[in-house]
């Protein structure tokens, strides 16, 4: 089965939620346990959140996700256009943060655990896309 679809969403922290249903509804035809899409759901809510708090900061922009099914597997693009990231590798350093003391510095740590494959692309200021692969065994092929 193959099947994909563009959403374009405001950077406002409101819309974190309406981004994980989305998600949620277009991994449904692979039937997933709920374990498979809590861990999908959770690393696009992360994806979101870091374009909101990092990439815009003060500013709302645009976030652009892609989704598309492929062999078994769930491919999710999450897009800004905000600031960048300077250091992609320290960015993905568990417990690193750029957002202050009431950050914790998990975000890409907890994508790639949710997550098969994960992948960061960054320019300064140009924005970032982040592309979370999740394989979906599914419930009816247990």
């Amino acid at each position: 089965m193959e099947n994909e679809f563009r959403l374009t969403i405001s950077g406002k922290s409101i819309n974190e939620g309406f981004a994980r249903v989305v998600v949620s509804a277009f991994a449904a035809p692979l039937d997933p346990t709920l374990e498979e899409l809590a861990d999908l759901k959770t690393a696009v809510s992360e994806a979101v959140t870091n374009s909101i708090v990092h990439g815009y900061g003060d500013k709302c922009g645009m976030i652009y996700i892609k989704g598309r099914i492929k062999d078994n597997a769930v491919i999710i693009t999450v897009r800004d256009r905000g600031c960048g990231i300077a250091n992609i590798e320290q960015a993905r350093t568990p417990l690193f943060t750029t957002g202050g003391a009431d950050r914790a510095g998990l975000g890409f740590t907890v994508m790639e655990s949710f997550c098969d494959k994960l992948s960061v692309r960054s320019k300064l200021g140009s924005g970032t896309t982040v592309t979370l692969t999740k394989r979906i065994a599914g419930k009816s092929k247990w």
